[in-house]
């Protein structure tokens, strides 16, 4: 498998997931979800800067609105667009009753950080603001989450949320294969207990080398909160939390550190970690028997969520 460093611009490697993607959906490996008597639509989300955001909603053909999860796609800030949540999107909308608003947040090159951190923020502040035009009921649970540089975006929010005192409130946060610290900005302290970093440094799926390419692309700041959201200055009253973590992704170690430090400030974790897999094995292996595992443990960890509340 090549590294997405070995792809000479972002053009180019969209492209190539692009015709991947497409050949595994026409050989039947993967299958689209089937949303026959379900609704689908897509919409536009405003910007702080004028712009909009395509988004898809997915919800139940019923005349109840559902609980609100908000869903932002992974791709290292640089790939990506709002369909990549759609297996998610089927068992939240099929078998929870959930409304689903899956945001296409702008990427890099074109826009750098801290771009799709202000996307994320405008599209929840917006979509609480006008949930019942997308038929959701927010205080049924209001759930932020995404995988990989999208939990960045997802986690980055859930604490806009908190410090911004948002209501409806958020009532839930789910991460997948999430980047939480750059390594470069992780406090000294945590340091030794982070050997995923140098362990798995040559990782499939996502290495080292592609690791340095997402950020030539997109350029973070590493000790800003917003690309780092580990380091926000606080991280009480955070709403319960549900992780997913790779057993072999260099991340690995900074999410079991952010899951301690959520617990030890009171805040509900659920933490699942699947042994031998990369960063995200559930999105990149589809035939890998980790696929049904992790989305079993999505929607319980998501049930988990919801009782938190009640």
């Amino acid at each position: 498998m090549k590294s997405f460093a070995d792809y000479k611009d972002a053009a180019d490697l969209r492209q190539s997931i692009f015709e991947q993607f497409g050949q595994l959906i026409a050989s039947g490996i993967i299958k689209l979800p089937d949303w026959t008597g379900l609704h689908k639509a897509e919409i536009q989300i405003p910007t702080r800067d004028g712009q909009t955001l395509r988004a898809i909603v997915y919800h139940p053909e019923s005349t109840e609105p559902g609980p609100l999860f908000m869903f932002f796609h992974g791709g290292g800030w640089v790939f990506g667009t709002p369909e990549y949540g759609e297996g998610w999107a089927y068992l939240l909308v099929k078998e929870l009753g959930f409304t689903v608003v899956s945001v296409g947040y702008r990427v890099a090159p074109e826009h750098v950080f801290p771009t799709a951190m202000h996307d994320g923020w405008d599209a929840v502040k917006w979509c609480a603001e006008n949930a019942s035009t997308v038929s959701a009921d927010p205080s049924k649970g209001f759930i932020l989450g995404g995988t990989s540089a999208g939990s960045t975006v997802a986690t980055v929010a859930a604490h806009e949320a908190v410090d911004a005192n948002l209501s409806p409130h958020v009532t839930g946060v789910v991460l997948a294969s999430p980047y939480l610290c750059h390594h470069d900005a992780l406090p000294e302290v945590y340091k030794k207990h982070d050997s995923s970093w140098e362990e798995h440094k040559d990782g499939l799926i996502l290495d080292r080398r592609g690791m340095d390419w997402f950020n030539d692309k997109y350029k973070p700041d590493p000790k800003s909160p917003l690309a780092s959201p580990l380091l926000w200055s606080s991280h009480k009253n955070q709403p319960p939390t549900y992780l997913q973590v790779m057993g072999m992704d260099a991340l690995r170690d900074v999410s079991l550190i952010y899951e301690h430090i959520l617990r030890e400030d009171g805040v509900p974790t659920k933490l699942d970690v699947f042994a031998g897999i990369p960063h995200g094995g559930p999105d990149f292996l589809p035939t890998h028997s980790v696929v049904q595992q992790a989305l079993g443990g999505f929607k319980a960890g998501v049930e988990w969520i919801l009782r938190q509340q009640f």
